[in-house]
């Protein structure tokens, strides 16, 4: 997620930007705070599912009868790859 994407889901959660010593700053509630929450997380689903999406389309397009199926782990690499990004 770019930077702009994250502030762009604090607002829409409920977030309020102060400018604090020409720096800004958000208050929320813990409501607000939750909001926020399950805005990234499903933002962050979405992007899991393209990731096995395209593995998965990767191995129908690229496979012959000498290919093994696609390995689950693949997707949990590809995955865990994205927070080390």
């Amino acid at each position: 997620m770019t930077q702009d994407e994250i502030i762009e889901m604090a607002r829409q959660a409920g977030l309020v930007e102060k400018d604090a010593m020409f720096r800004s700053v958000y208050l929320a509630s813990i409501k607000d705070l939750e909001a926020f929450a399950k805005l990234v997380a499903a933002k962050e689903r979405e992007a899991c599912e393209l990731v096995c999406k395209e593995i998965y389309r990767a191995w129908v397009c690229e496979s012959d009868d000498d290919v093994d199926y696609p390995d689950p782990n693949d997707c949990m690499r590809a995955i865990r790859a994205r927070g080390e990004a």
